[in-house]
């Protein structure tokens, strides 16, 4: 369970980007540009799925994550936790240990066999639920996940992102549209402020960084990716 610890937001963000550079799960590259699964061109990446190989470090952030929810949901606002196929799914029986909640997880689509279930546990019909996910960009693979659990009869107000990206108007967009609040620990931008403190790159590479952050889909296409995020 957790402890009832609240720490100052922008601590905690700090904190949570200090570690993704301690532990190398996030990278700069603007010179050879990473191409997303969005066809977008991007200097940086992020591989939140190491936090789970580092206990002492996954342990804070779940502590991170608990106090994020009971400070800006409230202690009483879910019946279970939800993680999405598949770095979702340990977050997700992490946050549920923390919080002494039941956890389910949600397939991208039916399994295709068997009882083709698309999601995994015990969700009551009218229960509460908040779904998790290690990372989100603009909410499209988030929806894919809330939308199945309220087709089931699920109600879902809230989600979590342990990192959320924080540079496209289209997330913000998605998620007052379909009525979900989403509450996440760190950004971009407190990676870039960690590493320009700490002096890990020149600062033509952290001025490059920063042009994305600030106009994501410019900088791609200017850099060979596209330059708008799919619509689904």
């Amino acid at each position: 369970m957790f402890s009832n610890s609240f720490p100052d937001r922008d601590t905690m963000a700090e904190l949570l980007a200090r570690m993704l550079w301690e532990i190398k799960a996030v990278h700069f590259r603007p010179e050879e540009p990473y191409k997303l699964a969005s066809g977008m061109a991007s200097p940086v990446y992020i591989d939140c799925r190491k936090l789970l190989s580092y206990p002492r470090i996954r342990s804070a952030v779940m502590d991170f994550a608990a106090a994020t929810l009971l400070r800006d949901a409230g202690f009483e606002q879910f019946d279970v936790i939800a993680g999405g196929e598949t770095a979702g799914i340990p977050f997700a029986a992490l946050l549920a240990d923390r919080l002494g909640l039941p956890m389910i997880y949600v397939r991208k689509k039916p399994k295709g066999h068997g009882r083709n279930a698309q999601i995994e546990g015990v969700m009551p019909e009218g229960a509460r639920v908040l779904v998790i996910e290690d990372l989100t960009t603009a909410g499209g693979s988030m929806f894919t996940f809330i939308d199945a659990i309220r087709e089931a009869g699920g109600v879902v107000e809230h989600g979590m992102a342990l990192f959320y990206y924080g540079i496209f108007a289209e997330a913000g967009a998605r998620f007052a549209n379909g009525k979900v609040k989403l509450h996440h620990v760190s950004t971009w931008r407190s990676v870039l402020a960690v590493a320009r403190a700490q002096k890990l790159f020149d600062e033509g590479t952290l001025a490059s960084v920063e042009a994305f952050l600030n106009a994501p889909l410019l900088w791609s296409a200017d850099h060979g990716g596209v330059s708008a995020l799919p619509t689904s």
